[in-house]
């Protein structure tokens, strides 16, 4: 977010952001654009930067249809949002995969506790229990429930969030207009009008495989934790687990998971990996990682620090 108040964040500094990342100067990635554009605090002026001018020294074709879209957007039935805007999601700052543009329909909040819940497309009858159980209780105590949209667990876990009254935001791996998959566009509706559905792809993107992975990425950065209900040994949800453990956030294995899966045994002996064998021990998980305690020597050495420094003034 742009706190310089000399400084303005406007919607030409937007289209100019959107047209750094189609152009991709230097085929820079969008984390490496984004790390510019903070720096600067002005992606006009990476822009002049990066892209040799006119030589007539008009507006470039890119910002032209950049400005358009932009405004197009504004009169659109979805938002469109920066990372330098303030409604951005304070979470997923932190994360290096962090979308540089988000489009979001439904409540978007910069502060919003909440935990993804992910699993196969391709469930159990138990493990279609496990998440709807799951997702009811994390509901029913206002933890924001993050999935994927996918067929399988992520239904079974939007689905049961609703069913309780509670908040769900769908990562989704398209354009916010499309509808992916068919059988979900109607669940797709009702988490856009009673929770929040959101892409980093430009609004009319197909689904493609590669995106999938980086939908991932945000549901990982999204939620201060991951439940893996079920998984296979080639699923977006182990791509997750892995980008989960990258990202400083808790991982929760499902027993199941880590009985059937290499991939899982082997992760399930990183630091802020879990393996749980009951709701219970999940919720108690989940808790920890929302309001992490302070180990006793760390809280000593804050203490120290904090009457270090009062000593000196």
């Amino acid at each position: 977010m742009v706190d310089d108040p000399t400084l303005t964040w406007d919607d030409a500094e937007r289209a100019a952001l959107v047209a750094l990342l189609r152009e991709r100067p230097g085929r820079m990635s969008w984390a490496e654009i984004a790390a510019e554009v903070s720096a600067s605090e002005s992606a006009r002026a990476v822009w002049s930067r990066l892209v040799p001018e006119d030589l007539f020294g008009t507006e470039p074709v890119a910002i032209t249809a950049a400005i358009a879209d932009v405004e197009s957007w504004r009169t659109s039935d979805f938002r469109f949002s920066t990372f330098l805007d303030p409604e951005y999601p304070v979470q997923l700052r932190e994360v290096h995969e962090m979308p540089p543009v988000l489009f979001s329909r439904g409540s978007l909040r910069v502060v919003d506790p909440a935990v993804s819940v992910v699993g196969s497309r391709k469930a159990s009858d138990r493990g279609l229990r496990v998440a709807s159980t799951l997702a009811g209780d994390l509901a029913r105590r206002d933890i924001t429930v993050v999935s994927g949209l996918a067929a399988g667990i992520d239904t079974a876990a939007h689905e049961a969030a609703l069913d309780a009254g509670g908040r769900t935001v769908a990562c989704i791996g398209t354009g916010i207009t499309v509808s992916y998959p068919a059988e979900n566009r109607a669940l797709q509706e009702r988490i856009a009008r009673d929770g929040l559905v959101l892409s980093q792809f430009w609004p009319d993107a197909p689904p493609q495989r590669q995106n999938f992975p980086m939908r991932n990425a945000v549901m990982s950065g999204y939620g201060r934790a991951t439940i893996i209900v079920e998984a296979g040994e080639h699923s977006g949800a182990r791509i997750q687990a892995r980008q989960a453990v990258e990202h400083g956030r808790s991982v929760i294995l499902i027993d199941g998971v880590v009985q059937a899966n290499a991939w899982a045994q082997e992760i399930s002996l990183r630091p802020g990996v879990h393996v749980a064998t009951s709701t219970r021990q999940v919720m108690d998980l989940v808790e920890e990682a929302l309001n992490p305690s302070i180990p006793t020597e760390d809280l000593v050495t804050e203490l120290i620090r904090d009457r270090g420094g009062r000593s000196h003034r």
